[in-house]
């Protein structure tokens, strides 16, 4: 089972942080990922990157894809795209090797979200608006750790004290940016 430190909570929902997935996966014997180029970014294309990534512990072997471009990313991983790419490619690998179905943080668009509706922070899905969060909700404990572990390890100090849920998730989407944006 993976460890809850690796968990994130966004939206009411549960993701997997890729320093998760690899920890998972080196506790089951990872050998090897190899990450493959499959279509660099460029005009033609709409600045998409694709990668192959395989997973490799013992006679067991994973492969999948990730993508990333400007339209999938924060606007301040634009200038990453490739390593985007990859990093997700790398993510639904060891997901699979892992046995884990909880998505990867890094398989979402956590910066610019013009999908989602502004006032719940809800993803659109058939054009009905979605249910309001309450504005004035306190943030989970999982979101304060999370924003906690978050801030500790990029030597960032962060005032929690007026969070409230929408507040934190949006705080974790921008620590999360910085955090890959360093990587």
């Amino acid at each position: 089972m993976i460890d809850e430190r690796f968990i994130i909570q966004l939206q009411g929902k549960n993701f997997v942080t890729y320093e998760g997935l690899l920890d998972q996966a080196h506790q089951q014997g990872l050998e090897a990922i190899q990450v493959d180029i499959v279509q660099l970014p460029g005009q033609e294309n709409d600045m998409t990157a694709v990668c192959r990534a395989t997973a490799k512990a013992g006679d067991r072997v994973f492969t999948d894809f990730g993508d990333a471009s400007p339209a999938s990313v924060g606007q301040n991983l634009v200038p990453h795209i490739l390593r985007m790419a990859s990093t997700r490619a790398k993510a639904r690998a060891l997901r699979d090797l892992t046995n884990i179905g909880i998505t990867a943080i890094e398989e979402l668009d956590v910066g610019n979200r013009e999908d989602l509706y502004p006032e719940t922070g809800q993803k659109k899905t058939d054009g009905r608006k979605q249910t309001a969060m309450p504005e004035n909700s306190p943030p989970t404990k999982k979101q304060m750790e999370t924003i906690k572990d978050l801030s500790r390890s990029l030597n960032i100090p962060v005032d929690t004290g007026n969070l409230n849920k929408k507040t934190a998730g949006n705080l974790i989407a921008h620590l999360l940016d910085e955090k890959y944006k360093r990587h």
